[in-house]
């Protein structure tokens, strides 16, 4: 049984910085195509950013793009977020998601993952 558990959100100010976190357990995800998403309230689940199997094919939503940077340590089986330069609009719920097959590229839709965890909050106050 995969799990996925995110952390390191918060309340921040606008124009400041987190870090999320992507423990996962029951896989390695070394092989695993991942990518972070977040849904703000009444608006669709969106990607922000994802990252391929070898971490060399990663995409990144325009609103975010030189904002945000999405990274894996295989080491400690975590997937991480940095997001920097805050703004109120990246309110939401931020989600971690794993492709179920291995050797993936990068995946844009939420219906291309298998694995979710259950959200962290991310609060930027303007």
């Amino acid at each position: 049984q995969v799990q996925l558990v995110e952390s390191g959100g918060g309340l921040v100010q606008a124009g400041g910085s987190l870090r999320l976190s992507c423990v996962a357990s029951g896989r390695t995800l070394s092989r695993y195509a991942m990518g972070w998403f977040r849904q703000a309230p009444g608006k669709e689940r969106d990607v922000v950013a994802a990252i391929g199997w070898n971490s060399a094919i990663g995409y990144y939503a325009d609103d975010v793009k030189g904002r945000f940077t999405i990274s894996r340590d295989n080491t400690k089986n975590t997937v991480y977020l940095q997001m920097n330069s805050l703004k109120f609009e990246d309110t939401a719920v931020y989600y971690c998601a794993a492709d179920g097959s291995p050797w993936g590229s990068a995946l844009k839709r939420a219906g291309q993952y298998d694995y979710w965890g259950q959200g962290t909050q991310v609060t930027v106050s303007s």
